[in-house]
């Protein structure tokens, strides 16, 4: 105790601003958007395009978005799989709730699911923000993390089976291949898919190191359903 007097005096006489515990945990908070809807993974779970299936891409959604206040809401990826055996294909419009959908700083990105899907969605460099509120590097960033994953068509469907469009339905890191989209709408010709925010070319690999061969990280749509 006389130790802490001690410390707190000399701070004092030094001109030392002293930060109480309370104060030093509430500095280190992450920043909070409770209204937040949407937003791009910051990071990936660590093992490429293998997110522990459809329901480790949610778990990864829901653990992020609790980090920055907004866990009491029910996060989907916005993630489709192939149909498998006797496991039918899931559309990644499907899980993600109605809408609207609002980014951490509170724009729109969509109103509807159609909407989404539309022309008219809000999906861009500036738009397509990551939960701790920043921009996902674009293409005219070194490097580029533009590539996102969906496992989508540009309607937001499952492919047919046969060709692998997800990485084994989200649980491969080594070969295989993974469709993604570009966030931010740019690509290296004028064509539709290159500015597809979710449906724009095939991945090299399903690694984290293929990945970010083509201009990706991994990273993915995360969407409260609820």
């Amino acid at each position: 105790m006389q130790g802490k007097v001690r410390m707190i005096a000399f701070a004092t006489a030094a001109g030392i601003p002293l930060m109480l515990p309370g104060e030093l945990h509430a500095q280190q908070q992450p920043p909070q958007f409770p209204n937040m809807t949407f937003f791009i993974t910051s990071t990936n779970p660590g093992k490429g395009a293998d997110l522990g299936g459809i329901e480790g891409a949610d778990k990864h959604c829901q653990a992020l978005a609790a980090r920055h206040g907004t866990g009491g809401k029910t996060w989907r990826a916005y993630l489709s799989t192939q149909a498998e055996g006797d496991k039918p294909a899931v559309n990644a419009r499907d899980r993600i709730g109605k809408g609207p959908w609002q980014n951490a700083a509170a724009l729109q990105i969509a109103a509807s699911v159609d909407d989404l899907h539309s022309d008219k969605n809000k999906i861009d460099t500036e738009g397509g923000l990551a939960e701790v509120g920043r921009r996902i590097p674009s293409r005219l960033f070194v490097p580029n993390r533009h590539d996102i994953l969906t496992g989508s068509t540009d309607d937001g469907r499952a492919f047919p089976p046969g060709k692998d469009m997800t990485c084994g339905n989200w649980t491969k890191s080594g070969e295989g291949s993974a469709f993604v989209g570009h966030h931010d709408r740019m690509g290296l010709d004028d064509k539709p898919p290159s500015k597809s925010w979710n449906s724009s070319h095939p991945s090299r690999g399903c690694s984290l190191e293929a990945l970010r061969g083509s201009g990706g990280e991994g990273l993915f749509y995360c969407f409260a359903a609820n």
